[in-house]
Order: C-alpha cells, then sequence, then structure tokens
C-alpha cells in the first residue's frame, strides 16, 4: 500500500482527510501512483495532471524521500521506501508570485 499526501484544496475536493492509501498495480511510478488516485477519487481528474496529455500540471509538484521528483520521466521507478509504504509520496500546489 502507498500513502500519497495532497495538499488540502485536493484533500477537500476529494472528500477525504490525512493521506490517501492506495493500492498500485506493479512497479510504484509516478504514472502508476497518479493513475490509482484518479481510479479511486474521480474527482481529481484533470486537477494534478491534463486529462488528455497527462502531463504534470504547472504549479504541481511530486516529491519523494525528500526529493523533488517533478521532472523525472513518468515511468521512473520510486524509491523503495515509496513502493513499501514507509515513506509518503507528497503532491504539494507550488507557490509562485512577486
Amino acid at each position: 500500500m502507498i500513502q500519497v499526501v495532497l495538499p488540502p484544496h485536493l484533500r477537500n475536493l476529494a472528500g477525504v482527510e490525512g493521506p490517501l492509501v492506495l493500492e498500485v498495480a506493479g512497479i510504484a511510478t509516478q504514472r502508476s501512483i497518479l493513475d490509482a488516485v484518479e481510479a479511486s477519487y474521480p474527482v481529481l481528474r484533470g486537477t494534478i495532471r491534463d486529462r488528455v496529455t497527462l502531463r504534470r500540471r504547472a504549479f504541481v509538484r511530486f516529491f519523494a524521500c525528500g526529493q523533488d521528483v517533478s521532472l523525472d520521466p513518468d515511468e521512473a521507478p520510486l524509491p523503495e521506501a515509496i513502493a513499501a509504504g514507509k515513506e509518503p509520496f507528497l503532491i504539494i500546489g507550488a507557490i509562485a508570485g512577486g
């Protein structure tokens, strides 16, 4: 089971409190985790990544074991600690402005 931590606005939209705990088939990758999130919480489709291209939204970042993996390939395996559920996969809303 994989833990996914969402930012507060996406937790509210999905109607959940705390981290999501999801079963991910196969190797834990960004794509497989996001596929599982969207399958379990269809209301989140299009909020984290584009519905058509499946590319990450501009102001969304992904972190695994303290490392920003947002620019890593979607199919790159994530650290074993994520796959084992020992560490959460973080989805963070980036902040911009000046």
